[in-house]
């Protein structure tokens, strides 16, 4: 599909984020879980809030770089594992 029929059709560039969004966040849980982290225990270590946190794995909140690394480092794993 092109660039139109993204402009054009905002319902389906909307769904396809939060979509993405939504695996981001289970994809962080998973991770999270099998290293046997609660949702406060990785926010700490990633230096970030645990309400955040939990947004972010809800897939409601879209984490900065700066944070996706931080997210990385504290589940000690590289980038492209979250994806």
């Amino acid at each position: 599909m092109d660039y139109a029929y993204y402009r054009t059709h905002n319902v389906f560039v909307s769904k396809t984020y939060k979509d993405f969004a939504r695996k981001f966040g289970q994809r962080v849980v998973e991770l999270r879980k099998s290293n046997g982290l609660t949702q406060e225990e990785l926010a700490h270590k990633a230096e970030i809030e645990r309400s955040y946190m939990g947004a972010i794995e809800r897939g409601e909140k879209n984490p900065t770089l700066k944070k996706l690394f931080s997210i990385t480092k504290a589940l000690n794993v590289k980038a492209t594992e979250l994806f």
